[in-house]
């Protein structure tokens, strides 16, 4: 059945997430070949959505987006609570919070 179509309704966390990427990515190609400029989409940030994908899942996703910074055309952001995902990410920067205020700094 792997080559029959099937309703999105049935995907499940993990197959929306990687659908969602790749629109995304099919999009911002799409719209920086549609520019009269010539403009180019150089970053994408991407923002939860992580804690649905299971081990194997999320192993393809981080070497999705490791593949698309290695190419050296697109920065690519992401924002997770997700410590195997965080752990990958080479520069990272966290939000350090107490009772009063908050702060980010970088970990190395």
């Amino acid at each position: 059945d792997a080559d029959l179509p099937r309703p999105v309704r049935t995907l499940s966390g993990g197959e929306t997430f990687q659908a969602s990427l790749a629109l995304a990515l099919a999009l911002s190609e799409q719209l920086a070949g549609m520019s009269a400029t010539a403009a180019s989409l150089e970053s994408i940030v991407l923002d939860e959505g992580f804690g649905t994908l299971d081990a194997g899942t999320l192993d393809t996703v981080a070497a999705t987006l490791e593949n698309l910074v290695a190419r050296g055309d697109r920065m690519v952001g992401v924002v997770t609570h997700v410590p195997a995902l965080a752990e990958r990410i080479p520069v990272r920067y966290e939000v350090i919070k107490d009772a009063r205020t908050a702060r980010v700094q970088r970990v190395s």
